[in-house]
């Protein structure tokens, strides 16, 4: 039997390894949330007595056995600045499968992709502005945002639990792959010279996808190139811009049928 080329190896062994990885959630909100998901699977549940109260429900619903802990020795591995609130849950990602399955069968769907958008507290607020406003998916890359974490899920505030945040090889081929569904691809850019109103017209009810790109820098070229129109959000004055997530929620406010 031939031997396996070293780099065929390497993928297998990183492909096993991220299926080992684990999550650490904390704070009481992330914890409930995820307690309380049937799809989440969960490992391990360190609390403080006072936690342990105020999560008493969520733990009976989530069927794991608490383990109780000091408040002055928090053992959990997280990061020792983490406002953890005297909960920490050990789980595994989350799998919200395909792209079709997730952004295809609702009315008017809208969908929020995140280019090069690594922080966490900034995705976690989208995923949060992405549930309230009816997003069918949040969608990031593998290699260039933030992955699933313990500060993501906390600034998400339990959205991480119902939102879908897919996470894609290639941008600008996801980006091709839903303009063939029929989704039309707006990308903000603060050059550009429509709004996003303007760009839909009286097209709103038509699947429409908004790219955000990092503060800074902005979309990538690969990514100017491909979607439909570059769109800004209007302004008063000429000065000033946007975080990233409070950009996405006026863009996806703005893109709605009303």
């Amino acid at each position: 039997m031939a031997k396996k080329p070293k780099w065929v190896v390497e993928k297998e062994q990183a492909r096993k390894a991220a299926g080992n990885e684990t999550v650490w959630l904390f704070g009481l909100h992330a914890v409930r949330d995820a307690l309380r998901n049937p799809a989440r699977q969960k490992l391990r549940l360190l609390v403080t007595l006072n936690a342990r109260d105020k999560l008493a429900e969520a733990i009976a619903e989530g069927g794991l056995e608490p383990e109780i802990v000091d408040p002055r020795k928090f053992s959990a591995p997280i990061d020792p600045g983490s406002v953890h609130q005297g909960a920490a849950l050990e789980v595994q990602p989350l799998s919200w499968g395909g792209l079709a399955e997730n952004c295809i069968g609702r009315e008017n769907p809208r969908v929020i992709l995140l280019d090069r958008v690594t922080d966490p507290q900034n995705v976690g607020a989208i995923l949060r502005s992405a549930e309230v406003l009816g997003a069918s998916a949040v969608i990031g890359t593998r290699h260039h945002s933030a992955p699933e974490t313990g500060a993501l899920a906390k600034t998400a505030s339990g959205a991480l639990e119902r939102q879908p945040y897919l996470r894609v090889r290639n941008l600008a081929d996801t980006i091709t792959e839903l303009q063939g569904m029929g989704f039309l691809v707006l990308g903000l850019d603060g050059e550009a010279e429509q709004t996003v109103e303007q760009a839909l017209g009286d097209h709103k009810a038509q699947p429409v996808a908004l790219v955000l790109g990092a503060e800074g820098p902005g979309l990538r070229q690969k990514t100017r190139e491909t979607v439909d129109k570059l769109v800004k959000i209007d302004a008063v004055g000429g000065f000033g811009s946007l975080n990233v997530s409070n950009a996405a929620a006026i863009a996806l406010y703005a893109s709605q049928p009303r």
